[in-house]
């Protein structure tokens, strides 16, 4: 008696299939989260005409045309475009199992800011890399390098990290000996930002709240008197709490800011019409373009980009705990790492413009003009991109693996296939007729040569 051919659904596989062919759980492929790819292009695209906005007075009073910065801010996403493709394109266990050389690569790069003719030094920090046609400030790749090598070390010491306190502080230490070299630079702002992502990471990935505790109480003294050590940073942490005690000195940026935020009111003076702009707002394209979002769009454009921040935060979350489900720890430490650093960076520039927190010198990812900080911003969505794709084709060789074609141990890895000998066999319950295809069996596709 001829029983009927059985074929994976459609919807498992992500492929068309015609009758006869089959497919092997190897070539199951996955798909790309397209609800963080439209978050990520609305934010960048937000950017642009942000950036074109508020940077038109500053290029023509520095004699270089009005579009100067909107067409460097456009290269610099086509850069991070460019990088977001490839990593898009590169498979997460590479990237895993280079997470010491990427940590190796952090240090030799906040190191480099100090060699003459490679570093470079702006308004007295050493922050940047001379890269010729750019300068490429190191921070900005540390960031996601640290993420990287932080995401494979929780994979490696995921049951001791909430055990025991030499696998909890090894990365506390780290993290703290690149912080030492970024307040030597000075850049206290990203210092303060990777502290913070690195204490999320480790609570997400199992750490103690009451292990990460006591780093914290040793950690925020160091801090505040690193921050009360040098006159400049005593006043940015006094002028915000009343900027008009002194709105022609110490308290100018933060009284221009409020200025421009309080024109806009609800809906704002309409695209192009910010007044503050005009060499009256410092920095109205980079660390206060959200004030300059507030005088020209209002109350909900800034509240749009705050939506949109945090629909890209819960989309991260929300991978991480999908690709945690299917057994990807790496894929969501990643992701709940990016996630972190770009909200957290995302409220302290917030904060900043709205005078609730001191000057930090922290941009708007994807948003604020700046090459270093928006390619590698743009450039790690397609990491986010990428982890989205395995996370899905994981979960499609499960949902095949459910079916008794495979066992799940054999979906989880789909590079790995088995010997026939140590090949689970699927037993059917009882009562129940199975008819499946030889497991040593691939039957070819029609059209081709068996």
């Amino acid at each position: 008696m001829n029983m009927p051919q059985r074929h994976p659904p459609l919807e498992a596989t992500g492929q068309s299939l015609r009758p006869g062919q089959a497919l092997r759980i190897e070539a199951i492929r996955g798909r790309y989260d397209p609800v963080l790819a439209v978050i990520a292009i609305l934010i960048a695209g937000f950017g642009i005409v942000m950036v074109g906005s508020s940077s038109i007075a500053i290029s023509e009073g520095a004699h270089q045309g009005p579009f100067y910065y909107l067409i460097r801010h456009a290269v610099f996403v086509g850069c991070g475009l460019i990088g977001a493709v490839a990593l898009m394109r590169t498979e997460l266990k590479w990237l895993e199992q280079r997470g010491r050389f990427l940590l190796v690569l952090c240090f030799l790069l906040l190191a480099a800011v100090y060699l003459p003719g490679v570093g470079r030094t702006i308004n007295g920090a050493k922050r940047w890399l001379n890269l010729g046609i750019s300068n490429f400030q190191a921070v900005e790749a540390v960031k996601p390098m640290l993420i990287v090598w932080l995401s494979s070390y929780l994979v490696r010491y995921r049951d001791e990290v909430g055990r025991a306190w030499w696998p909890l502080l090894k990365p506390v230490g780290i993290a703290s000996a690149l912080v030492v070299m970024l307040l030597a630079q000075p850049d206290f702002g990203s210092a303060s930002l990777i502290l913070a992502v690195t204490g999320g990471m480790l609570l997400l990935g199992g750490a103690s709240v009451w292990r990460l505790f006591g780093p914290v109480l040793v950690g925020l003294p160091v801090l505040g008197v690193v921050a009360m050590s040098q006159a400049y940073r005593v006043r940015r942490l006094t002028s915000f709490l009343n900027p008009w005690a002194d709105p022609f000195k110490d308290g100018f940026q933060l009284s221009q800011a409020l200025i421009a935020i309080g024109r806009g009111q609800w809906f704002g003076v309409g695209l192009g019409g910010s007044v503050q702009k005009l060499f009256y707002l410092p920095e109205a394209n980079t660390d206060f373009i959200l004030a300059v979002i507030a005088e020209e769009l209002g109350f909900f454009g800034v509240l749009a980009v705050i939506l949109l921040y945090a629909a890209f935060f819960a989309r991260c979350m929300q991978l991480g705990f999908r690709a945690a489900a299917v057994g990807r720890h790496f894929a969501a430490n990643c992701a709940f790492g990016i996630g972190l650093w770009f909200t957290l960076q995302a409220l302290v520039s917030v904060g900043v413009n709205l005078g609730v927190l001191p000057t930090k010198g922290l941009t708007l990812p994807m948003i604020s003009y700046g090459g270093s900080s928006v390619v590698a911003s743009v450039a790690v969505i397609g990491l986010l991109l990428r982890i989205s794709y395995e996370v899905d084709r994981a979960q499609r060789q499960m949902a095949r693996a459910r079916e008794g074609v495979v066992s799940p141990e054999t979906a989880s890895e789909p590079a790995a296939v088995p010997p026939s000998s140590a090949r689970p066999v699927a037993v059917p319950a009882r009562g129940a007729v199975r008819h499946t295809a030889p497991r040593d069996r691939v039957e070819p596709r029609i059209g081709e040569e068996a």
